[in-house]
């Protein structure tokens, strides 16, 4: 057994961590969930010997352990496979995976070793994969089998397993989840953070739910439902069911005929008002390419772009934006914040003036109308906007782009990096412009969300459109190449 008993971690006044108490059996799959800065990373830093905690306890199997490194965490048997894979693209598998443990033959490194004993590692527990192969060249999945067969070559008997999914189409989903069921099969055990509730489910034994630091609630994976884990994720409840549009939809409002630049081959694709057509694909398969093309972010190479019945295909951003396009970008900081600026005046940008002077009253009562309007919660329309939280700042972002009823609107990643609450907010948000009749295209990397919201589905692969669906099996053969 694994017990953390009264962790507490503060960063100045912000308390990471107050108190937190979590059991672990032995040989099973645990999700701890919650939503960003709940304190997850944070806690399961401290058993892997990353974070330092400022008080509390550590025991294994009734031993108090004292782990204040990652080479300590190891000695323990612990190791953690981190969201953003820490692994060497020019480096072969093998070389990745004994890196600082490599069998020596003569004084030197023992190539023929090492792949025979990480090719024996592989076929052990399910992970196999060319030992010889560059990691640059392997798909995100083989990646982070990489990632596993490193920590399992560390003899580690506790996996750590952070947003494991996050990249994986639904095929590597389901790959992963085998072999996690077959560690805790063999007597490992599997500590696993998601946000993800549904796959939660899926995998998990137990399930553990932080909320601002502290444990809300722990339960049986087979005796609960994602309405009660978002329920104490966030304090009140959660409606993850999918909403159908009212009425068909109308006539194309954002129309794309052999549209293409750098990133993106010429791409035909029509979105009607009373609709949202969601992009699905594998992080980096032309994604951000289509959002800035269409925003008008990047030039063009061939073909047009209509808005609202207006060829915009050469037009200026601004120009878009004047026929109707609103664009919630992927990146809020670098493309839909001007973050030393205060929250009335990013509200305002490209719309409000007079003659050569701000309006200063009219724009500070139509950003108090917004932030009320939206839910952005903010001290004061005066305040800069870096002093609001991911969430906010996300909410300022569609405030304004919604705010005049735009004709169609070009959702890029809304929901990356906040948390559920807020999650939800955005979607309702693009429910609501699609019910009024405005065409939404949603690009997004979660699936999920996109078979909650999407009338429709694409799959962007290779920066083509291959397909569209909605079943998820063909959605993630798909997003894998497999329509050749």
């Amino acid at each position: 057994m694994i017990a953390l008993s009264g962790i507490e971690k503060r960063y100045g006044a912000v308390t990471a961590l107050g108190g937190v108490d979590l059991t672990v059996e032995r040989g099973t799959v645990h999700a701890v969930v919650g939503e960003n800065g709940a304190g997850k990373t944070t806690l399961m830093g401290v058993l892997a010997g990353i974070v330092a905690p400022d008080a509390g306890t550590i025991t294994l199997d009734g031993t108090p352990a004292r782990i204040a490194s990652v080479e300590d965490a190891y000695a323990h048997g612990i190791g953690m496979v981190h969201q953003h894979f820490r692994l060497f693209r020019r480096l072969t598998v093998a070389e990745n995976v004994v890196m600082g443990r490599e069998p020596k033959r003569r004084g030197g490194y023992d190539h023929a070793a090492a792949e025979a004993l990480v090719d024996e590692l592989g076929r052990r527990h399910g992970l196999r994969v060319d030992p010889r192969a560059r990691v640059g060249e392997l798909s995100v999945g083989d990646q982070q089998r990489v990632e596993l067969l490193r920590a399992l070559h560390r003899a580690a008997e506790v996996l750590i397993l952070d947003e494991p999914t996050a990249v994986l189409t639904p095929q590597e989903t389901d790959g992963l989840f085998s072999v996690m069921r077959d560690l805790a099969g063999q007597g490992r055990t599997v500590l696993f953070i998601s946000h993800k509730l549904r796959e939660v489910l899926a995998v998990s034994d137990m399930v553990t739910v932080l909320r601002r630091g502290a444990v809300t609630g722990v339960r049986r994976a087979a005796e609960t439902d994602e309405r009660e884990l978002a329920g104490l994720m966030v304090g009140r409840a959660i409606d993850t069911a999918r909403v159908e549009a009212p009425t068909p939809p109308g006539e194309p409002l954002l129309q794309l005929g052999g549209f293409g630049g750098r990133g993106l081959a010429p791409t035909d694709l029509e979105v009607r008002g009373g609709e949202i057509v969601g992009v699905a694909g594998v992080a980096g398969n032309g994604q951000t390419e289509l959002a800035e093309l269409i925003a008008g972010l990047r030039e063009r190479d061939a073909g047009t772009l209509w808005v609202n019945g207006q060829d915009v295909s050469d037009a200026t951003v601004a120009q878009r934006r004047a026929a109707g396009l609103a664009h919630i970008p992927e990146d809020r900081y670098a493309r839909g914040l001007a973050r030393e600026a205060s929250i009335a005046e990013n509200l305002e940008m490209g719309r409000h003036g007079r003659r050569f002077l701000l309006d200063r009253g009219g724009m500070n009562r139509r950003a108090r109308e917004l932030v009320k309007a939206f839910d952005v919660r903010a001290g004061d329309v005066g305040d800069r906007a870096a002093t609001l939280s991911g969430g906010n700042a996300q909410k300022l972002v569609i405030a304004r782009e919604l705010a005049g009823d735009p004709a169609v609107v070009l959702a890029a990643q809304p929901t990356r990096g906040v948390d559920i609450g807020a999650a939800e907010f955005v979607h309702g948000q693009l429910r609501a412009a699609r019910d009024r009749g405005a065409a939404v295209l949603l690009i997004s990397a979660d699936l999920d969300e996109l078979l909650a919201l999407a009338d429709r589905i694409v799959v962007l692969y290779e920066g083509a459109i291959v397909g569209e669906s909605r079943d998820e099996a063909e959605l993630g053969l798909l997003m894998a190449g497999a329509h050749a």
